[in-house]
């Protein structure tokens, strides 16, 4: 009998009007003058993982659940884990110590209450765990997370430290770090954990990726994206940089059927289901 491999799905819960790339135009003052649009996004989000009976870590904002403390509970009460990707999306390179540690309280607080559940998991807003900021892992120890997913080894401009490890390890703090997976071309990290670089490619070539990932590496393959994704109609944010404007818009009709292909391809579950199950602990 074949062992069926499992992958870790996981979903930045966050609206379009959170994004570091519009964090100079829209600041968080503006934001109850927005259309909220998160929490029916990711509400079709849950109804797509259930018909693929698919699982997820949703890595969540607490500003989310300070406002829509109805749709944590329906992440719950799903089966799918909660885990914390800051309060307010305030990338921790903008942030000291204290700062990083009063976020942390306050969104895990907010999860927490709203879930009915333990926090264990982090992401960093804009994966903004570099070199400068590793007190930010002694925080979490402190606060009884257990892993963190707040890094990605590629070149880029609003993130990524390219020569940390590519897999899952133990930091010396005690916790466990589960970086974003790439795929080496040559001497070069390259993402194909999801986002923009799922959006902007074809499905076929995103796939390959994947499979080649797959056939390298002795190692788990895990997927992120936001629930604004799968939203063509949001509101179109005016005076941003063309860049920004392409990164966020592009192909957002096209990605609910990609999530759905990827959904019918692979079996998914939770961060802590792949990663943390035993045996997939093994450092590279």
């Amino acid at each position: 009998m074949s062992v069926v491999v499992k992958h870790a799905m996981t979903v930045d819960v966050e609206d379009y009007f959170h994004v570091s790339a519009f964090e100079n135009k829209i600041t968080s003052t503006d934001w109850a003058s927005l259309p909220l649009r998160v929490e029916k996004n990711t509400h079709r989000l849950l109804e797509l993982f259930e018909q693929h009976d698919a699982k997820c870590t949703f890595f969540t904002l607490g500003w989310v659940a300070e406002h829509c403390p109805n749709l944590i509970k329906a992440i719950v009460d799903r089966g799918h884990e909660l885990a914390s990707h800051g309060y307010d999306h305030k990338r921790v390179v903008s942030m000291n110590p204290k700062q990083f540690r009063e976020d942390v309280i306050k969104s895990k607080s907010l999860l927490e209450d709203a879930g009915g559940c333990e926090i264990v998991g982090y992401r960093a807003p804009s994966f903004s765990f570099n070199t400068n900021n590793q007190w930010a892992y002694e925080i979490l120890v402190e606060f009884g997370f257990t892993y963190s997913s707040s890094t990605y080894p590629i070149e880029h401009d609003l993130y990524g430290v390219p020569d940390w490890p590519r897999f899952i390890h133990k930091r010396d703090e005690g916790i466990f770090e589960i970086p974003i997976p790439t795929i080496r071309d040559g001497e070069v990290n390259k993402g194909i954990g999801g986002g923009g670089y799922f959006r902007l490619y074809p499905y076929f070539y995103s796939k390959q990726r994947i499979e080649k990932y797959l056939q390298q590496e002795s190692a788990p393959y895990s997927f992120y994206f936001h629930p604004w994704e799968i939203d063509p109609e949001q509101p179109k944010i005016s005076g941003v940089p063309l860049k920004s404007k392409v990164r966020h818009y592009i192909n957002l009709s096209r990605m609910e059927d990609k999530i759905v292909k990827l959904l019918k391809d692979y079996q998914w579950s939770t961060m802590q289901d792949v990663y943390l199950s035993g045996s997939s602990q093994e450092e590279k």
